[in-house]
């Protein structure tokens, strides 16, 4: 008996649960007791969505998700720019200076302010904001979707109070989403910063006023940073737990976490919505990124049946064939088979399309019909095939051809060959640090990838396949030399600063004469065997609107040797270090230089410059004066504001923010996602 009193008192608290349990069921079904007097509340029921997408897209994640976030947004702030020949210190609005000087106050300017040493020490914010040699500016930025802290990109600037920004650099300026905020108004979130240089037009003449160039517009190139990682989200046309796991599977199994990247590609955050993050190797090609996550299947159990379904589509439907190649990138490697039956198609649609998806995923075998294509193709294809080019590993046979076309007579072609061989040349720079950190045996002295990825990018060894080398002048712009076909200088305006020289041959064309910028710089020579010597005298520095050192100081120098040692010695800034004379010009000036001599046919070389596609990008906003803006907070609506042309000078009171708006603004009119019609026909 005593053995079964544990199993008696075991079972005692099940007998009371089941009476309790017996007790409350019976209250519960009294009648007046019953929840009948308080119906449920009705919940309202969304109709389903059902997108009106092309039969074979369906099953794809952009036919079932709309994405937010997914154009370049606006960020904009009001900055302080020091350093110009006085031109500036005009008066300013009374809000604006009433900002500016509240912001100068709060980082420490005033009349006991640390800038010992210099023109403003001991000057107050009023002081300071009337300066002839300082300026209240406008900053534009278009930052790209997704963009993760740490991304950089150029801003854009524009004097609010001065009649000429040269010579200017701003000072750390915050970036705010939206128009710039006056002191009082609403603020929007800072998600980045600015400051730097300003490059103004090279090809304006220093200091002159009457040549019809704009002096007060300028850009910052590579001047700014994100400091807080823009959100991309993936918003479900009908919320759905298992549809938010099942896209969140195939994204991450798609595009597993890789090298510099902090975690999952895909966080799915609720029935609704999966938060994406830009992967490290697409940092730069956020656009292709969203293309691909928009046309990946959400079903991943049979790839190569997905492949074969767009492959054969393509072939069927010739309008979306742009559709159908990203479709088949995005499935990855199982898609090779299918594509390779198509590069040699006597289709010119369906082949473009196959190469194009064959060279994002770096099959070897559209080599040869890119190459084909590069060297013997229509025009309009043939820069998109060096492009492409530049993608793909296979073999030196790339490197040879692309070599070929530095010598093109198609400025167009030569420069994109170009800019495939230095893509490859960095390519083949970060797989050798790589290796090289790699045979490190202690683990702690390895550098980060992404270190590793920006000193691939700072210089380029001579005598390599692509034969491309770069070397970084000054910390001011990368030098990079193509000792390949006709003597050429070539010129980017955005981004990293870089003066590209095409040819062996690059000297000046002695004996010369070239003089410019109001006879301020002079470059002669008596013969070929002679130096070159320069004459070169600075602006007058102004306080309080009077010259402090007369009409300006004025250098002569000499300088043995070709173009670029003529380049490297204007750049330069004499310190204890490196005391060797030089001009201390900035990247601006250097080019502003280089233009005059060719006009001046001082040098052996031609000349070419690279679009400005940063303001071509804000600009691109004008196409309507209404443009549609998301909010800044998931679940607000959509709006409309008017954005201003950015090339109107000085800026409009327009752009100032005074409200509360807090949004972000696409700076590409987006095609609106048309999420089709509710199921019911509602």
């Amino acid at each position: 008996m005593q053995g079964t009193r544990p199993c008696a008192a075991r079972a005692l608290p099940r007998v009371v649960a089941n009476i309790l349990t017996l007790v409350l069921v019976s209250v519960l079904v009294v009648p007046g007791c019953t929840s009948s007097k308080r119906p449920p509340r009705a919940q309202q029921v969304r109709p389903a969505i059902v997108r009106d997408v092309p039969t074979p897209l369906r099953g794809t994640i952009g036919a079932v998700c709309r994405f937010e976030g997914a154009q370049p947004v606006l960020v904009s702030g009001i900055g302080f720019v020091v350093g110009l020949n006085g031109t500036g210190g005009l008066p300013l609005p009374a809000d604006i200076a009433a900002t500016m000087e509240r912001e100068m106050r709060l980082n420490g300017i005033g009349p006991s302010n640390d800038l010992p040493g210099t023109p403003f020490e001991g000057m107050t914010a009023a002081q300071l904001l009337r300066d002839p040699n300082t300026a209240v500016v406008i900053v534009q930025g278009a930052v790209p979707p997704g963009s993760p802290e740490g991304t950089t990109l150029d801003v854009y600037v524009r004097a609010l109070n001065a009649t000429s920004l040269e010579g200017g650099s701003l000072w750390t300026t915050e970036l705010r989403l939206g128009r710039p905020s006056q002191f009082g108004a609403v603020q929007a979130r800072v998600i980045g910063q600015a400051k730097g240089p300003i490059f103004i037009n090279p090809f304006a003449e220093p200091g002159a006023e009457a040549d019809g160039v704009t002096r007060t517009a300028g850009r910052i190139l590579d001047g700014a940073v994100v400091t807080l990682t823009t959100q991309l989200i993936l918003a479900l046309d009908n919320p759905s737990h298992s549809m938010a796991s099942a896209i969140t599977d195939a994204i991450n199994n798609r595009f597993p976490r890789g090298r510099g990247d902090d975690g999952s590609i895909a966080t799915g955050r609720d029935s609704e919505f999966v938060k994406l993050r830009i992967p490290y190797a697409y940092r730069e090609r956020q656009g292709e990124f969203i293309e691909l996550i928009r046309h990946t299947a959400v079903d991943q159990s049979y790839p190569e049946a997905n492949a074969k379904r767009f492959a054969d589509a393509l072939l069927v439907d010739a309008s979306l064939a742009d559709e159908l190649s990203w479709a088949l990138q995005a499935v990855g490697p199982q898609a090779k088979p299918f594509l390779r039956d198509l590069y040699g198609h006597a289709d010119v649609i369906p082949r473009l399309a196959a190469l194009r998806a064959g060279a994002g995923l770096n099959d070897p075998r559209v080599a040869p019909y890119l190459i084909d294509l590069a060297t013997q193709g229509q025009a309009r294809y043939r820069t998109a095939a060096i492009a492409l080019l530049a993608k793909v590993d296979g073999g030196p046979e790339i490197e040879t051809t692309l070599q070929s076309l530095l010598a093109s007579e198609e400025l167009p072609v030569r420069v994109a060959a170009y800019e495939a061989l230095a893509d490859r040349a960095e390519a083949s720079q970060l797989r050798r640090l790589v290796e090289s950190e790699r045979a490190e045996k202690n683990p702690v002295s390895r550098r980060p990838y992404e270190v590793l990825h920006a000193l691939s990018r700072s210089y380029l060894p001579k005598g390599t396949i692509q034969g491309v080398s770069r070397e970084l002048v000054e910390g001011k712009f990368f030098l990079d030399r193509v000792p390949v076909g006709k003597p050429l200088v070539y010129i980017t305006q955005q981004r990293i600063p870089r003066i590209v020289l095409f040819g062996e041959q690059l000297d000046l064309d002695k004996p010369l004469l070239s003089t410019m910028w109001s006879d301020r710089l002079m470059f002669v020579c008596d013969s070929p065997e002679d130096p070159t010597r320069i004459y070169y005298r600075t602006l007058p520095q102004m306080r309080s609107g009077e010259p402090i050192d007369g009409t300006g100081r004025t250098t002569l120098q000499e300088v043995q040797g070709d173009l670029p040692a003529l380049i490297k010695f204007i750049a330069h800034t004499p310190t204890p270090e490196d005391p060797h004379p030089g001009l201390s010009f900035s990247y601006s000036e250097v080019v502003g230089a280089l233009y005059g001599l060719y006009k001046d046919r001082a040098m052996t070389a031609g000349f070419s410059t690279e679009r400005d596609r940063l303001l071509a990008d804000i600009v691109s906003l004008l196409s309507q004066s209404e443009i549609e803006v998301r909010p800044e907070r998931m679940g607000e609506e959509t709006q409309l504001v008017v954005f201003d042309d950015p090339r109107s000078l000085p800026a409009e009171r327009s752009e100032l923010r005074d409200d509360a708006s807090g949004i972000l603004v696409p700076l590409r009119p987006a095609v609106a996602e048309q999420p089709g019609t509710p199921a019911d026909g509602g």
